[in-house]
Parts: C-alpha cells; sequence; structure tokens
C-alpha cells in the first residue's frame, strides 16, 4: 500500500552520504529497490509525470477519488445561495467595531462584505498579521444580529484558542467536531456559519469530510488563512485548490509588526522573498551568527532574557524547528530564571513526555485539549503552585486552571516551541534558532509573530554562512495535487495554464504578461539550452573576473525580483503592483553599476530561469557570466546573428513538431510569429547584414534583390502553403 500521509509521493533521487540516489529514507539501496519494486507494481498506484524539479510523481486511486469528492462538495456550497446579511446587519456591526476603536481597512471591509455573502462558501487569504481574526469578529457580530450560529474549528488547539481570542467565534479543533458530529452530536444546519481558521494546515481527506459535512447539513463554511505558511501535515494542499477554483478575497495589509520596515519583511517572507527579508533584518542588527549550533542556543537565551528582565511586562516566545531543540531551549531558560531566583523549589512531577522539574513561577505549556480545563494543544500559562500530585496555572488568557496528575499529564515547559505550535500567535518579541530542517514556510511562522522585533540566531556547523542559511529557509515544500496534474495524454503545461487562466481574472493575465514581456526580446516563448562556455573566449575571461560588490549585491536584488514573479507565474497567480515595481527599481539599480545589465541579465533569465533563483540566493557567479555573454551578443553582430540562427532553428523544429502532433491552429501562429520576426529585421541592419553569411544554415537560396528577411518570410508562407494543401 502507498503511505497514507501524502497524496503525491515522488521517487527521491537525491545522493545518500554512500552515493546511492534513492536510498535516503531506506537501509540501504536494496532495500529501497524492493520497495520502489513492490510499490510500482500496485493497483492503486497512479503515475502523474513529472513535477518542475524533473522528479516523477505519483498518486493513488484512492487520493483522486478524496480530491473528486472534496471539488464536488466545495462545487456544491459555492452553488448555493441563501446564506446573505441584510446591508443593516452588516452596518450595524462595522458601527460598533469603530465604536469599540477598531477601523477596517478597505481590503478587511472588502474580506467582510465577501464572507458575508450569499454563497455557502468563502475563503479569505490573509498574510500573517493582517487582521483577519479582527475582520472576523465584526462578521460574527453581524451572523449573529441576522440569527445565524457561528462556528468555528481549526486543525491545531491553540489555532483554535487564537481564533475564539482574536474574534469572539466559540471555536474547537476539528477532530473534537468530527468526533461529536459521529455520535450524532452538535450538528450543523442551515442556519450555522462553520468558520476554520488555518485552513492551510488541513489535509485533503479532513477537509472533504468538513466541506461534505456541510454540504449535507446545508450550512456555510467560511475558510480563512495563507498557503504559503506551514504545509498540511496530512495529505494535499486542499485550501489552495479549493481557492484556485471558487475564488477568495485577499488582505495584504500588514498590521502586527509596529514598524513599516517589518511590515515590508512579512510581505517579502509571505511572497517567498524569504533572503529579502532576512537581508533586512540583518541590515537591523537582529540576525546572529555564532561558531556552533550549541553557542547560538546560549546567546538567543542570554537575549531573551536581558528581554525579559528590562521589558517584564511584554510578551515573548523561543521558536525553533524540532522538539528536541525545543527541549534544550527550555532548559536553558529556566537556568536563567533559576540563577535570578525568579524560580521556587523544583519538584518532580511525571509528565506525560517523561519526568520533568516544575518550580511556582515556571512558564508551561498544555499538549492536550482538555474541555473541562478549558485549554487545547499549545495553551501556555504559569504555574502558581505545583506539587508532585497537580498543579495551579493562571492561564495567558487570564483564567485560572487546577489539575491533579492523575487526570492529566500533558505538560511541558513553555518558554520555548515549535513553528507548528506558534502558527497564529502574537508576541511583542520573538526569537528564533535556525535548524537545517527549516524551509520557507517554517521561516515566514517564526519570522512574523511579533509585533517589536524578532532575533535569528544560527550556527556556522549547520549553515557556513548566511547565504547557505537563506538557501535552507528559501526552500519551497508547498504541497500539491493529483488535480494539479494533467492526465498523461494531455499537455501538462496547457492543461496547467487553462485551469489558472480559467480562475482569475483577464486583467491579472494580462499584468503578468506585461511583466514577462519586460524581459523578453523578439524570440519571446522560446528557451534555449543555456549557452555553453568550455572555451577561453574574451568574453569568458571577462566574465571569470570576480565581481564588484556593488554588482553583486545589484544582480542578487534583480534575482530576487525576478526570481518573485518567476514564481507566481509558475503557480498562475497574478503578478502583484509591488512586484513589478521591486523588478523595475531592481533593474534601474542595476542599470546604475552596469550600463544595460538589467537588459542583460533579463536576456540570460530568459534562457536560463534557474539563473534567477541562484542569484536571490547569493549566488550571482552564474548570472554575471551570462551577462557577459548576452552582452557580447547585444554589441556584436556575428554573435547575435548565431543566436538568431539558433533560435530560427530551433522555431522550425517546434512548428515541425505540432504539424506532426496535429495541432495545425499552433503551427499557424508560429508561423506568422516567425513571418514577423522575419519582416522586423530590417530595423537591425548590422544582424542583416551578418546573417546573409549564414544563408546556408538557414536553407535559404538567396535571389538577388531580396533582403534576407524576405526570404526567411517567403520561406515561412512557403511552409504554410504546404501544409494547407495536405490538409486539404
Amino acid at each position: 500500500m502507498l503511505p497514507r500521509t501524502s497524496s503525491i509521493w515522488q521517487r527521491d533521487s537525491h545522493p545518500t552520504a554512500s552515493g546511492k540516489p534513492g536510498a535516503v529514507h531506506s537501509d540501504g539501496k536494496e532495500q529501497f529497490d524492493q520497495v520502489m519494486t513492490a510499490v510500482r507494481a500496485s493497483p492503486e498506484l497512479v503515475a502523474l509525470g513529472k513535477d518542475g524539479r524533473d522528479q516523477e510523481r505519483f498518486t493513488s486511486r484512492d487520493m483522486i477519488a478524496v480530491e473528486a469528492r472534496l471539488e464536488r462538495s466545495a462545487g456544491a456550497l459555492a452553488a448555493r445561495d441563501g446564506h446573505g446579511i441584510a446591508d443593516r446587519q452588516r452596518d450595524a456591526a462595522i458601527g460598533a467595531a469603530q465604536g469599540r476603536g477598531l477601523v477596517l481597512s478597505a481590503e478587511q471591509r472588502d474580506a467582510l462584505d465577501h464572507i458575508t455573502g450569499r454563497k455557502g462558501l468563502a475563503s479569505v487569504v490573509g498574510y500573517a498579521g493582517s487582521g483577519k481574526s479582527a475582520m472576523l469578529g465584526v462578521a460574527r457580530e453581524a451572523w449573529e444580529r441576522q440569527g445565524y450560529q457561528v462556528r468555528g474549528a481549526a486543525l491545531s488547539g491553540i489555532a483554535a484558542e487564537n481564533l475564539e481570542g482574536g474574534s469572539g467565534i466559540q471555536s474547537r479543533t476539528l477532530a473534537s467536531l468530527e468526533h461529536a458530529w459521529g455520535q450524532g452530536r452538535e450538528q450543523l444546519g442551515p442556519r450555522d456559519v462553520l468558520v476554520v481558521d488555518e485552513a492551510g494546515m488541513i489535509g485533503s481527506r479532513q477537509m472533504e469530510r468538513v466541506l461534505s459535512q456541510a454540504r449535507d447539513a446545508g450550512a456555510k463554511v467560511v475558510m480563512i488563512g495563507d498557503p504559503e505558511q506551514l504545509q498540511a501535515i496530512e495529505a494535499g494542499a486542499a485550501f489552495r485548490s479549493v481557492t484556485e477554483r471558487h475564488g477568495a478575497a485577499e488582505i495584504t495589509e500588514i498590521r502586527r509588526q509596529r514598524e513599516d520596515w517589518q511590515r515590508d519583511a512579512t510581505r517579502a517572507l509571505a511572497t517567498g522573498r524569504t533572503g529579502e527579508a532576512i537581508h533586512a533584518y540583518d541590515g537591523k542588527g537582529m540576525v546572529h551568527a555564532a561558531d556552533t549550533r550549541e553557542q547560538a542556543r546560549g546567546e538567543l537565551v542570554d537575549g531573551w532574557d536581558r528581554q525579559r528582565q528590562a521589558e517584564p511586562g511584554k510578551s515573548r516566545i523561543i521558536l525553533t524547528h524540532t522538539n528536541a531543540e525545543v527541549r534544550e531551549l527550555n532548559e536553558e531558560a529556566r537556568g536563567r530564571l533559576r540563577a535570578t531566583g525568579d524560580l521556587g523549589d523544583d519538584v518532580t512531577f511525571s509528565a506525560d513526555r517523561g519526568t520533568r522539574a516544575f518550580a511556582r513561577g515556571d512558564r508551561l505549556m498544555f499538549l492536550r485539549n482538555e474541555r473541562s480545563l478549558g485549554v487545547k494543544n499549545g495553551t501556555l500559562g504559569t504555574i502558581e503552585q505545583v506539587s508532585a500530585e497537580g498543579m495551579k496555572v493562571r492561564l495567558d488568557s487570564g483564567a485560572r486552571v487546577a489539575f491533579d496528575a492523575k487526570d492529566y499529564a500533558a505538560v511541558d515547559h513553555g518558554y520555548a516551541a515549535t513553528f507548528h505550535k506558534a502558527q497564529g500567535v502574537t508576541v511583542d518579541h520573538a526569537h528564533v534558532l535556525a535548524t537545517p530542517g527549516m524551509d520557507r514556510h517554517s521561516a515566514y511562522v517564526g519570522m512574523s509573530r511579533h509585533r517589536d522585533d524578532v532575533q535569528l540566531h544560527y550556527g556556522r556547523d549547520d549553515f557556513a554562512d548566511q547565504r547557505q542559511l537563506v538557501r535552507a529557509m528559501s526552500r519551497d515544500r508547498g504541497k500539491d495535487m493529483a488535480g494539479d496534474y494533467a492526465r498523461p495524454e494531455q499537455d501538462q503545461a496547457r492543461a496547467f495554464a487553462d485551469r489558472r487562466e480559467i480562475r482569475f481574472p483577464e486583467l491579472a493575465r494580462q499584468v503578468a504578461e506585461k511583466v514577462r514581456d519586460k524581459a523578453r526580446g523578439m524570440f519571446a516563448g522560446f528557451r534555449p539550452k543555456p549557452t555553453s562556455e568550455k572555451t577561453t573566449s574574451p568574453e569568458r575571461i571577462a566574465a571569470d573576473r570576480p565581481l564588484a560588490p556593488s554588482q553583486a549585491r545589484a544582480i542578487e536584488r534583480y534575482g530576487r525580483a525576478a526570481a518573485d514573479i518567476g514564481r507566481m507565474r509558475e503557480k498562475g497567480l497574478p503578478v502583484l503592483a509591488h512586484q513589478e515595481q521591486a523588478l523595475a527599481k531592481a533593474g534601474d539599480a542595476l542599470d546604475q553599476v552596469r550600463p544595460n545589465g538589467a537588459r542583460d541579465l533579463a536576456s540570460a533569465i530568459e534562457r536560463d530561469p534557474q539563473l534567477a533563483r541562484a542569484a536571490a540566493e547569493g549566488n550571482t557567479g552564474g548570472a554575471a557570466k551570462a551577462m557577459e555573454v548576452e552582452r557580447q551578443v547585444r554589441i556584436d553582430p556575428e554573435k547575435r546573428a548565431g543566436r538568431f540562427v539558433e533560435q530560427w532553428q530551433d522555431m522550425k523544429a517546434a512548428r515541425a513538431s505540432m504539424e506532426r502532433a496535429g495541432d495545425r491552429a499552433g503551427a499557424e501562429k508560429l508561423g506568422k510569429r516567425m513571418e514577423s520576426i522575419a519582416g522586423g529585421l530590417h530595423r537591425d541592419p548590422q544582424l542583416e547584414s551578418a546573417l546573409k553569411r549564414h544563408a546556408p544554415e538557414l536553407a535559404l537560396n538567396m535571389e538577388r534583390g531580396r533582403s534576407i528577411g524576405q526570404e526567411l518570410a517567403q520561406s515561412v508562407g512557403q511552409g504554410r502553403d504546404r501544409d494547407r494543401g495536405m490538409s486539404r
């Protein structure tokens, strides 16, 4: 059987320490190959093709069925039209919020209008700290004024607690809600609105069950989340899939951070520009390197302790990737409190995770939902009294709870937490220990929890320098769906584009094309293999010279902006105005340190898109070499002619392939494009003259009095006429 933890499975081709690919998560290559053979023989296995990293992708028939049910349930909910709010009720809720000092932004107001509309399904995608919960509080009041019952749910207990605290919507975990439904209790009805928070963390199977339950009950579902934050632990990317198909309101204005530059950094994290955010915090002295992780851990806790003593009224949290690191950080933090006399006498307590020493004044984290206590997995508090038999704890919410060890022992020290425990949390100060397991999603969560500042620490035994740190924290591990892949008989790239163009406004597509066209020359849309440079040509020698720091920074900045836009286009998302502006500003900065640099780098990236991502991570050498190649092509007519011949032959081959495949419309479109290119050659007399020496390579018999452009155009037209004749 296929593992049930992933809707899309891929063969791991990364080498092991022994250099044998595919055996990373097995007991060697032989065992891995045996498992692969068994899996491939399973009738449940469905091959999907290759992903953007050229990895084979598979799924199961069961997961395809789950996604089909999910799509039907979401579609049925979205098609319903009976859960609207009267304008007077919405306006009254908005007025009441203003009376409390809460004024919604334009984006929050648009999101409010969207979710309180008539449809049975509505979604909001909001950046971390963008005020989603505040907007939901106003929506709750409007729904209740209209006579609806509003319920909240989230995957984790702490997320449910944060939803309830931020919006006033009574909330619980999805697991407990599903359990109640299974017992015939707390059933949904037509007058219910179910608000699902942190929806991006919910797997496809659970999302399908919840939406199907709501559909059958006639309830309305409102989903809130951010697909770029922590990914679902279980299979699939259900929230992203639903929002792509049925749309969502967006809230992109950051409100959590108090300083503009930090809000910009959070926006960079939300859009995959992790390196830009880290560089911004580094410029303010908030990124700290130590020789080892152990030393970094100690320096982090030292800074946390100084801040704790200087600002005792402020909230703070320590964040990292693994539970093992959390325990180490908890022990070091306790040591600081013990040294300053802020803890009482230690008491040995038998907790579920093992024996722990607790004392009066200790920070405590609850690790299991318990309705009788009013605590959830992730709830934080401070111990007021402790013995081996039980505790009394003042929760951060202000409530006080008491419990016996025999009844509840799912507790641990609460100074540090994993990123998964922290999604949805807001504090004044955050302290992050970076380790190799991080990616762009955990980086986004960890570095966006704070209002005032975040301190990022790492050890050079994990990351040799900040470039490696950025590279690790920029890794995209976003989950996908079987439905993201075309069926084997379809053209996957075309199917992907068709799905996205259906779901997004035409204007957004035009904006994306406008940005794309700025970086393209006359051969837009064609990406031949990057030029191989094995000679010691003058341009190669020039490219090998060390880059000036100002040029390296400008290339890295342009790479970040171009990679950002590239990711949006790959996902079929509209390119945002600030991304266009970032690319334009980066181009201007590059041109200042290297004339025509932006033009050359854009051309190089068009030929090899990987250059943008490498440059964004600080590896600017490849981009610099490619820029020099493009500069030589730009200034040397003979090299430009060689490039023209190469790309013209590629277009001829592509057109012939379309004709063989029966894609006459595509071949006709490409033929017209080739004619247009040929007709434009007269605008570059030097190129036109150089091309005459390449007539044999272009399969042309030059006639006296005819230009090379006319000959090329005629050859294209003759080929099209022959095709038409064959099709009659």
